[in-house]
């Protein structure tokens, strides 16, 4: 016989983004008969966010996006939505949430989702600067097609060469826009892969007419009607009527530190997701975990993390036994590019270059010393799907092998 007192129990969930709705319905598929309600600052339907520097973007008005879950599933699972809600604080003590309104909600279990959010770096300027956004929510997509719609998208400049910079370039160079990528050290994507794949990155935005600059740091914007002028360190000066800025997040964690949250480089948390109260959880992007495969803590920007993070809170919580133990991926499309990832290659002493017989289709192996790090394969699903296999078996690899694309990838690892 169900217990009536579960029925009461209530599970505040604060973000609505991948982790927190996949919690959400995750807990009830692990039995969390309780009410579950779900807070979240962006007044949309909770949607996928991937897609915002590419397909939606890129379709150049403002077309409907892509919701995680209906609206119908929500009712049907008794999943309450406050959207367009903040919360201003956290009372472990009281086990209860303070909204912005000053309204408070009590709770039984807590799951904080709160993600992150873009930097803004302090650039004099960048405050009265025309026409300039980050790119992390629709609502900033829905301001920078509306830009482009009012004819005010013709240049632009984008401060950062990361991903999310260079698909935003890919996306907005589709729509007819002369880009210019400012980035400030000596090769794009320089902290997330090997030269060879910045190398190719920029060769691949170069030929489709976007300019890459890299050893550019933003100093000034000053604005002069509808115009900015964007100054770099070495004294080059670039017009834009549209400027994105995508040079990295800032993890969501001061309202968990102000309320006695272990943090470091994100909320910590145990393999089950749970902080160091017993009765709050943390997920997604704003995380600090064990990763067992790498023997070290790391915090990930990625769905994947999201998702998974979110299952492994909902069983914990539900009070059955669950550890997360996965090897993270992502992915990134520009142009005709689809790059995938798996694993991490931090640290890495060694890249194995394996080139195919077609045009843009190649893989690079990451090790330290004969272990396999990560992969990053260039229209190349094959090698995602067997270095995902290799990673989680853990398989020593033969890497003369390995270098000769006539060896097909199933023969690869040592027997």
């Amino acid at each position: 016989m169900d217990d009536p007192m579960k029925s009461q129990e209530v599970c505040a969930i604060i973000g609505a983004s991948h982790a927190g709705v996949n919690c959400a319905f995750a807990l009830r598929k692990e039995g969390w008969k309780g009410k579950i309600i779900m807070y979240d600052g962006d007044p949309e339907l909770p949607y996928h966010r991937p897609p915002l520097s590419k397909a939606y973007l890129s379709a150049g008005d403002i077309m409907g996006l892509t919701p995680l879950k209906s609206e119908a599933a929500y009712l049907k699972e008794d999943i309450v939505l406050r959207l367009g809600t903040r919360i201003n604080a956290i009372h472990p003590k009281r086990k209860e949430i303070i909204l912005e309104n000053g309204d408070s909600q009590a709770y039984h279990k807590l799951v904080i989702a709160t993600g992150a959010r873009p930097i803004i770096p302090r650039i004099p300027g960048i405050e009265t600067a025309t026409h300039l956004y980050p790119l992390r929510t629709a609502a900033h997509v829905n301001c920078i097609q509306e830009a482009i719609k009012s004819g005010a998208g013709k240049e632009v400049v984008i401060i950062g060469g990361g991903y999310i910079g260079l698909e935003t370039a890919a996306s907005l160079k589709k729509l007819g826009a002369n880009v210019k990528v400012l980035e400030r050290e000596e090769r794009i994507l320089a902290r997330v892969t090997a030269p060879v794949m910045s190398d190719f990155f920029h060769q691949l935005h170069t030929e489709n007419d976007v300019e890459v600059l890299t050893g550019k740091n933003v100093v000034s914007i000053e604005s002069n009607g509808n115009q900015n002028t964007v100054t770099c360190e070495d004294g080059s000066h670039y017009i834009a009527d549209l400027i994105i800025v995508g040079v990295g997040i800032k993890v969501n964690v001061e309202m968990a530190e102000k309320a006695g949250i272990k943090i470091k480089n994100g909320i910590l948390v145990d393999n089950s997701a749970r902080t160091n109260d017993k009765d709050i959880y943390a997920i997604g992007d704003c995380t600090y975990h064990f990763n067992t495969y790498y023997d070290r803590f790391v915090r990930l920007e990625s769905v994947q993390n999201a998702v998974d993070q979110a299952k492994i809170a909902a069983a914990a919580i539900c009070g059955k036994e669950a550890g997360y133990n996965a090897i993270p991926w992502f992915w990134s499309d520009q142009f005709d590019v689809k790059l995938q990832m798996v694993g991490l290659s931090e640290g890495y002493d060694e890249v194995i270059i394996r080139k195919e017989n077609t045009d843009n289709c190649f893989s690079l192996w990451y090790f330290i010393g004969d272990d396999l790090l990560s992969v990053d394969a260039v229209n190349n699903a094959k090698a995602y799907v067997w270095g995902t296999k290799f990673l989680k078996s853990r398989v020593p690899i033969d890497k003369e092998k390995l270098k000769d694309s006539t060896v097909d990838l199933k023969a690869i690892p040592k027997v």
